[in-house]
């Protein structure tokens, strides 16, 4: 086994052990869980009508698509490389979808602060750093899991595209841009929209667990890939958490950048998923 994977692999289990003991502590231990629902208690509703939510659902899907759009019109996926069309057609996507959200704030005058807590920046990035590595065993059971349940119903789970094309991008430029659009635009434009938008919205309109269950699918699904799907949903399901028990969405954001980097980590390290 080459070094950068043996490095990586060793690299890993030790995030793996740090997050079982988070996990642990933070969560599966009485006293955490009985301080994480009277959080969860106090946590402002969000006083929007349906009608608003359905235009900010509107925002968000005119803006990815309106975005898309605009990338196309100047760069054609026959033009250029794979990795170059993610970026263009991937990132005009998020972009637009954010500048949807900030739009959708905008015209109702809602304040962004109110999804941010107070915190000290340390104290968010703390909590965004134990956000991921609480993830990594809880994602880490559930995709042997669903591999198993996969094997068993005959179903062949194939690696997301991203995975060989991370792994097969030589030129710099194209792959720092493909991270920056994985760890910086993608977890901000969908945190914005699944966790402060729609989980914020549905948690005091449905029952609990519909709440957290039905932006996580969402947020799954869009993936587009089946291997991934179940993974994903339940790492929505812990973003939304995250943000529920901490007040800041800037906690799910950082837990999400963190799991895309660590994820892009190792393929360019060579380990195989």
């Amino acid at each position: 086994m080459p070094p950068a994977v043996l490095t990586a692999v060793a690299i890993e289990l030790g995030l793996l052990f740090a997050g079982c003991i988070l996990l642990w502590r933070h969560v599966l231990a009485s006293t955490p869980r009985t301080a994480a629902r009277e959080r969860a208690a106090a946590m402002p509703a969000w006083t929007l009508k349906v009608t608003d939510f359905f235009l900010f659902c509107f925002c968000v899907l005119a803006g990815g698509v309106l975005g898309q759009g605009l990338s196309v019109t100047f760069l054609s996926p026959s033009d250029a490389s794979v990795a170059l069309s993610i970026v263009v057609h991937g990132g005009s996507f998020h972009l637009g979808m954010l500048v949807g959200v900030l739009g959708f704030f905008g015209f109702m005058r809602q304040r962004l602060a109110a999804i941010f807590s107070a915190s000290p920046a340390l104290a968010l990035l703390a909590r965004g750093a134990a956000t991921f590595l609480i993830a990594l065993p809880v994602l880490g059971g559930i995709g042997f899991a669903w591999q198993a349940l996969m094997d068993v119903v005959g179903v062949e789970l194939v690696p997301q595209d991203l995975v060989g094309i991370f792994a097969g991008t030589k030129s710099p430029l194209l792959l720092g841009s493909m991270i920056a659009l994985a760890v910086v635009v993608a977890p901000v434009t969908e945190e914005l929209i699944f966790r402060a938008g729609m989980f914020r919205y549905l948690r005091t309109r449905l029952p609990r667990w519909a709440a957290l269950l039905l932006p996580s699918l969402l947020f799954a699904s869009l993936h587009g890939n089946l291997a991934s799907f179940a993974p994903l949903a339940a790492l929505g399901v812990i973003f939304s958490l995250a943000y529920e028990r901490t007040g800041s969405i800037a906690v799910p954001m950082i837990g999400h950048a963190l799991f895309n980097l660590n994820t892009i980590a190792l393929i360019l390290a060579g380990v195989n998923f």
